[in-house]
């Protein structure tokens, strides 16, 4: 759980703080502790974990961002509170978070249930298994322009449609 905590720091500060554009994937593979679904339902949710810096790095963090807020304007006195939310800020424009989970079984729906931000607060794309005919479809397609013999062409139709079923 350290080891995780850490690594969300440094998510953090690279986007927050160096104002990075990152993608963060998780899949549910990832999940050693339900803990780490707590961390990242929060950033979902309000773009931080909360006390998850200490006070001296968190007066870092706000050190890190003094700059660009002042270049944009942002922070018009510089104080504490004024520096951290304009670095949760930029964490939740830099920030995207790619999660990968199977619908499959009751830990999903658990998790679904006990972490409410996993659906409220992301765009959901459900895939599904392609039909045989399309997968046909889209092999003879693009193996069309590729030089071979008929029965070649049949037998790698067949292969493309094995690999993605």
């Amino acid at each position: 759980m350290i080891e995780f905590r850490e690594d969300i720091k440094s998510l953090l500060r690279s986007c927050g703080g160096k104002g990075a554009a990152t993608t963060f994937i998780f899949t549910d593979n990832s999940i050693k502790e339900e803990a780490f679904l707590e961390d990242i339902n929060n950033i979902l949710n309000t773009g931080e974990v909360p006390n998850i810096f200490p006070v001296d790095e968190k007066a870092e963090v706000q050190d890190s961002v003094r700059t660009a807020a002042k270049q944009e304007n942002r922070c018009p006195e510089g104080t504490p509170q004024q520096l951290f939310s304009y670095f949760v800020e930029r964490c939740k424009k830099n920030l995207h978070i790619v999660l990968a989970f199977s619908p499959i079984g009751d830990s999903f729906r658990n998790r679904i249930r006990n972490f409410p931000s996993l659906v409220n607060c992301t765009t959901i794309d459900w895939f599904s298994e392609w039909p045989k005919d399309a997968l046909e479809s889209v092999a003879v397609r693009f193996l069309g322009e590729i030089e071979m013999s008929d029965s070649v062409r049949k037998s790698c139709v067949t292969m493309v449609q094995t690999f993605h079923t």
